[in-house]
């Protein structure tokens, strides 16, 4: 694989990813409704909720990496409704448009909000969370990631095509950890992502590695930093907000509770950056 589409190039997941490959050698196409305030490849203009667009945009290249989404949170019932339908449908014609041009694989962005509404009343069976956790999602984006999810899973099925749904953590920019910190003093609020998160540029890694990856048939795989992003210790945060809930003893003070070891078996992936460790 050598030409590769990103959509959604020009946010901040998408410019990290579209850095990561062109420094190792892709040739990209940077897809979405504006073009990138930091300019690294060509730029196409395409609205991905028009196929015919999509399928032009995506016909040449080997494989996608889909990240045009609204990750927004649902401010009310039509606001939900407008977020679920653009996902799923920008999705769908993705899908459907790699499969029917052959591509070699698709890569694209799902959420650790599949498994991790808290704020809904949702208590997670067990820490770390990992790929086989139950999915329950609590809004409309996260519901739209689910039914991504499942569109991928039969997509390859039919087609044979391998697709790679990454459930990201909370994307951060090196500019957001200064904020951090203060996090800590409100550990309920932070728990709607069991305390995770990942650096864009670990993004941008973890979408080559998974491009480059051999998989097949439809794999879901956890991308997050290698800690929380909280002050306390790990049975802390656990045992104020979800009391009782089992914990893997041998797990560290700080190690994330959004498991990434299925990142590392199957893709080789391990975080570069935490907001622990100062830039240099």
């Amino acid at each position: 694989m050598h030409k590769i589409v990103v959509t959604g190039g020009s946010g901040r997941a998408g410019r990290a990813i579209i850095r990561e490959l062109v420094e190792h050698g892709y040739e990209v196409l940077n897809v979405d409704v504006a073009p990138s305030p930091d300019p690294l490849t060509p730029f196409r203009k395409v609205d991905l909720r028009d196929y015919g667009q999509t399928f032009v945009a995506l016909n040449g290249a080997d494989a996608v990496v889909h990240m045009a989404a609204n990750p927004g949170v649902d401010a009310d019932l039509q606001n939900g409704a407008a977020i679920f339908h653009l996902n799923t449908s920008t999705a769908y014609n993705v899908f459907n448009a790699a499969t029917a041009l052959g591509l070699q694989k698709v890569v694209w962005a799902s959420s650790v909000m599949t498994v991790a509404n808290t704020e809904y009343g949702i208590r997670p069976a067990r820490f770390p969370v990992d790929e086989t956790h139950p999915t329950c999602p609590g809004s409309n984006y996260a519901l739209s990631k689910v039914v991504g999810e499942q569109m991928a899973r039969e997509f390859s099925r039919w087609s044979g095509i391998p697709f790679v749904s990454l459930r990201f953590s909370w994307i951060t920019l090196d500019t957001d950890y200064a904020s951090f910190p203060a996090f800590s003093d409100n550990i309920a609020r932070y728990s709607v992502d069991y305390w995770s998160y990942v650096d864009h540029r670990d993004v941008g890694l973890a979408c080559r590695l998974a491009l480059e990856a051999d998989t097949s048939g439809m794999e879901i795989i956890n991308i997050a930093a290698a800690d929380t992003r909280m002050k306390q210790p790990n049975h802390e945060l656990v045992e104020t907000v979800f009391p009782g809930a089992p914990m893997n003893e041998n797990l560290g003070d700080f190690e994330a509770l959004f498991s990434i070891e299925k990142a590392r078996r199957l893709l080789g992936y391990e975080p570069r950056f935490s907001w622990r460790e100062p830039p240099g």
